[in-house]
């Protein structure tokens, strides 16, 4: 048994994103869950909560124990990409691409 949370269209690109989750991939949620509390990055707190919202959609709907549960599965994937401009010397301008990323975080007892 496990349950899922999701979270679309983070304003964090997803290279970024990656480097955070692949610190608590497998560990307990209270583990990760302090781990990310120790972690100085724009991604910890947005995992933090995708990570909560997952332990509570498997204690609420699935009567999981709270206690046993671990990141079973976490991956960030590419969201949308916005594209601008940016104004230049002489008139002209270059592109300029901001990502976002689509994380999923799946958790299961032990």
């Amino acid at each position: 048994m496990e349950a899922k949370a999701t979270v679309k269209t983070v304003r964090i690109t997803p290279r970024k994103v990656r480097l955070v989750i692949d610190e608590v991939r497998g560990k307990s949620v209270d583990e990760a869950l302090a781990l990310l509390a120790n972690t100085n990055t724009s991604a910890s707190p947005v995992v933090a909560k995708l990570i909560k919202s997952a332990s509570a959609n498997a204690s609420k709907n699935h009567e999981m124990d709270a206690t046993k549960l671990y990141v079973k599965e976490i991956f960030a994937n590419d969201g949308i990409r916005m594209r601008r401009f940016m104004t230049r010397a002489k008139g002209s301008a270059s592109g300029l691409v901001k990502r976002t990323c689509h994380i999923t975080c799946i958790v299961a007892e032990r």
